[in-house]
């Protein structure tokens, strides 16, 4: 009962919204293929990953039937068209680079949302729920980066992309979950927690944390101690010297 409850009050987002955020995902695919200088397949396959890739890949770990991007009708036909406008205008588009990366973050956002709803919704515990909702919102980028044959961003320091995506899918395990808030305001929350990160990340360039090696990091700073430790000793004898 509790998780046709939660069914019912899971945010419905608008048609329009929904495709609007694949269109802003298949243009940023689409976009990276037209300045590789790709064939027109090239740009309509990095453009169905970019739109479609987050989606399919969640669809497929949660077993739910056929992916909703095989299902529903406007999905695939939406991204075509995406793609043929990127393949003849991304020079215009180019342009539009500050709106794009606002864009971005929040169809970021809606993906995560929608992925950890899902999970939620399939009856997974936690750590999978923030699996499921960090993996819908990066997952089209990873396929985008295989394709590629490059290094995958995400793993890369740079502004926050998945580091928001993860952050806000765990805000929305802990305020449904353990909080018990409704679903819609922690949604409405948590897009905008990961959009105002992504956007800022990439503004003010703050870049995702890299690995320390504490060990190594706390012998550096106790050699310099010690090295630091004689010079102070000679120096307060030459004072009692003189």
């Amino acid at each position: 009962m509790s998780t046709l409850a939660a069914a019912a009050e899971t945010l419905r987002i608008p048609a329009a919204v929904d495709l609007a955020a694949i269109v802003v995902g298949a243009l940023t695919g689409g976009l990276l293929a037209a300045r590789e200088g790709f064939a027109v397949s090239g740009v309509l396959l990095l453009a169905v990953s970019g739109g479609l890739g987050g989606g399919l890949i969640r669809d497929v770990l949660l077993a739910s039937g056929p992916p909703v991007a095989l299902t529903n009708r406007a999905y695939l036909p939406t991204v075509a068209i995406t793609a043929m406008v990127t393949f003849y205008f991304s020079g215009w588009l180019s342009r539009l680079t500050r709106l794009l990366v606002v864009l971005d973050a929040v169809t970021l956002g809606l993906f995560t949302v929608i992925g950890a709803q899902k999970a939620q919704l399939a009856g997974l515990p936690s750590a999978s729920v923030v699996f499921i909702g960090t993996l819908t919102a990066v997952g089209g980028a990873v396929i985008r980066d295989v394709l590629l044959a490059r290094r995958a961003d995400i793993v890369q320091p740079g502004p926050y992309n998945a580091v928001a995506a993860l952050l806000g899918a765990t805000a929305l395990t802990v305020l449904a979950g353990p909080l018990g808030l409704a679903p819609i305001p922690v949604a409405l929350v948590v897009i905008v927690l990961v959009a105002v990160l992504r956007v800022l990340s990439v503004w003010r360039g703050w870049e995702a944390p890299v690995a320390v090696d504490l060990p190594d990091r706390a012998r550096q700073r106790l050699s310099r101690d010690r090295s630091g430790r004689p010079d102070g000793r000679r120096r307060a004898l030459r004072r009692r010297v003189r």
